[in-house]
């Protein structure tokens, strides 16, 4: 019968694999825990992140604001100093690493100005008008009028003097960053920031909300843009099914 061991005296050849393997598998755990450990951390920093923002977005329904904004559209309309009206939040979960992560977060808001703003331009001009005013996510009310020879004829454009803005957390959590991207929130614009996932704390959220306000543009200076000095991410996970939350307060 063949002897169970190898000749120089150690354990079966499945043993000495068993053992090797065992090992590897630990230098894997190993390696593998802090990249866990640091995604739960992002994954608490965001959901603190949103209560916070959901409960100021509750006293500035309430409060109603005037912000200290100019929002242009070219020389066409100017919406000034717009009244903070309501918001709310969203989130996204999706499984990550054995957890239920936070996939991104995202805040919803309008300003609204007193009066309605009427432009009157020549029909010609309509068409490009329109293009500008739904890019800027404005709303308004389109006719037609001729004048008093009714040889020329004018488009009007009753303008509604509210902006509708966005602001939306997305993680990284191989890289550990936080994409902020924001959308209409201190002119007709979008811009995107990249910080480091453990700069999203109170002072951070602080300055976002005083950039909402137009207080302050601190909040632009606290991050580079995003994708500046380094490549756009790749997709983390195959599709997977999504879990979206609105914002915790009744309404």
């Amino acid at each position: 019968m063949a002897d169970s061991k190898n000749s120089n005296g150690s354990g079966s050849l499945l043993e000495t694999l068993r053992a090797q393997s065992d090992a590897v598998k630990g230098q894997g755990d190993a390696a593998r825990r802090p990249i866990e450990e640091a995604s739960r951390d992002i994954d608490r920093r965001l959901w603190r992140a949103f209560k916070w923002l959901d409960e100021a977005v509750a006293h500035l329904e309430v409060i109603k604001p005037v912000t200290a904004h100019e929002f242009r559209v070219n020389e066409l309309l100017t919406i000034q100093s717009p009244n903070f009206e309501n918001g709310f939040l969203s989130f996204r979960r999706k499984p990550l690493g054995g957890i239920d992560a936070i996939e991104q977060i995202e805040l919803f808001y309008k300003l609204a100005g007193e009066k309605s703003i009427t432009l009157k331009i020549p029909a010609a001009q309509a068409n490009a008008i329109e293009s500008r005013l739904t890019t800027c996510q404005i709303r308004y009310q389109y006719r037609t009028e001729m004048d008093e020879t009714r040889t020329h004829r004018f488009g009007v454009f009753v303008v509604e003097p509210a902006v509708l803005a966005t602001i939306r957390f997305v993680p990284d959590y191989r890289r550990q960053t936080v994409e902020v991207s924001m959308r209409n929130v201190d002119r007709f614009e979008s811009v995107a920031l990249e910080f480091p996932a453990d700069a999203i704390e109170e002072p951070a959220l602080e300055d976002l909300v005083r950039l909402v306000l137009g207080e302050a543009n601190t909040f632009l200076r606290r991050a580079p843009l995003a994708g500046v000095g380094a490549a756009r991410r790749p997709p983390e996970l195959a599709p997977a099914a999504y879990r979206v939350e609105k914002t915790l307060r009744n309404r």
